[in-house]
């Protein structure tokens, strides 16, 4: 019998969420043990596969790679996980909305540069008008809020998960005590 796949990806967000996978520690060893990874910036697989057990999704949609990642991570994922406050709520990468697009790009590539002075076409990827929760273009299967979530949260998540159970995502458990 094989083992389940999780992936994790990294959207727009700080990778604090990821950090503290890290921090599972020897935990990590253990889950090693019970899935195969078959996505995650931690590993160099450049394509997100067909089929896939649990996604965990740091960071929020704010462009439109992200909006076609987003698809097809729910397209091929049995339980999406929205991974952190950028991803549950848009949290920091939220805070440019009442700004707009325009005014941030102008902001950040003309006012602020010294040389070059020019908003990038090519190698920046377009800007939606608001960035937005995962769960405002997809549908979530959980929520794990926190940021980040403690690697405690996140392992209580995970072994829940992979015995079948639906995890009770409290106070108590967001925070690790």
């Amino acid at each position: 019998m094989s083992k389940p796949t999780l992936a994790t990806i990294w959207l727009e967000g700080c990778s604090g969420c990821h950090m503290s996978i890290l921090d599972m520690d020897e935990r990590l060893i253990d889950l090693a043990e019970r899935v195969d990874v078959v996505f995650s910036p931690y590993i160099d697989i450049k394509d997100f596969p067909d089929e896939v057990d649990i996604t965990l999704v740091e960071g929020a949609i704010a462009t439109e790679e992200d909006l076609r990642k987003i698809r097809k991570i729910r397209e091929s994922t049995t339980t999406l996980i929205a991974f952190g406050d950028c991803a549950v709520m848009g949290n920091v990468p939220s805070m440019r909305n009442p700004f707009g697009k325009e005014s941030v790009l102008e902001r950040s590539y003309r006012e602020n540069a010294v040389d070059n002075q020019e908003i990038p076409k090519d190698s920046v990827p377009e800007l939606l008008d608001r960035v937005r929760p995962v769960h405002e273009i997809v549908d979530v299967d959980l929520h794990m809020q926190g940021c980040p979530p403690s690697a405690d949260t996140i392992h209580y998540a995970l072994t829940e998960l992979l015995e079948g159970r639906q995890p009770q995502l409290t106070e108590i458990t967001r925070f690790g005590k």
